[in-house]
């Protein structure tokens, strides 16, 4: 059996990754990468605290790693500052996972993902894909999902309209665009994880949806 290492364990897909991996047989071990302990316990579950801007490379010791680190821009408090956590962190992290011995990763990026984009968001997240890319593990999967559905912590009235409207209108909208539930985008990843493919995949939203089932 494996070990997983989850970062960005706390946000809305980290922590749908986290239980699932808790539930599947493939893992003995689940490591969450985390900034404090949380209060939550399970035999299979191991925390590590760490800090992203002085990384140690040895607490990044595993199989499979679930990279689902993630801000807004209103969160982090400016451009600059997201860019750090979902740029600069991810690619850091990947950097020191793969030099610690691990291979195979599986990153949350964003549907529109593009270096040369004109929207900060996308392009960062673009950026973020090619740096990875470029780390060179054996499997890498980058995941791109539409609208998120979830129980996020903070109210996005956007947010929730166009969930509204996705949900509403859904037998209209192609798979690639429809909205998606957080616990299929980690039912997904952890698939795809496990299909021991070599090379760089880069999964759309239809495909998350179509290998993903809970």
């Amino acid at each position: 059996m494996k070990t997983a290492i989850v970062l960005g364990a706390t946000g809305l897909i980290g922590k749908k990754v986290t239980e699932q991996l808790l539930k599947n047989d493939a893992y003995s071990t689940v490591i969450i990468i985390v900034r404090k302990a949380l209060n939550i316990k399970h035999p299979k579950l191991k925390q590590q605290i760490f800090n992203y801007d002085a990384i140690d490379k040895t607490l990044l010791k595993g199989d499979d790693l679930f990279c689902c680190l993630g801000t807004t821009i209103k969160t982090a408090g400016s451009k600059e500052a997201f860019r750090k956590v979902d740029l600069d962190y991810v690619v850091n992290a990947a950097k020191a996972a793969k030099e610690n011995g691990i291979n195979h990763f599986a990153v949350v990026s964003a549907m529109g993902a593009d270096k040369n984009s004109n929207i900060f968001y996308n392009k960062t997240k673009g950026e973020m894909e090619e740096a990875i890319k470029a780390i060179g593990f054996n499997s890498t999967f980058i995941i791109r999902p539409s609208l998120l559905l979830g129980n996020r912590k903070e109210f996005r009235f956007g947010e929730l309209l166009g969930k509204f409207i996705m949900i509403t209108l859904s037998f209209l909208i192609p798979k690639k665009y429809r909205a998606i539930y957080d616990v299929q985008v980690a039912l997904a990843m952890i698939h795809f994880m496990n299909q021991a493919e070599n090379g760089f995949f880069v999964k759309e939203n239809d495909e998350l949806l179509n290998n993903s089932s809970f």
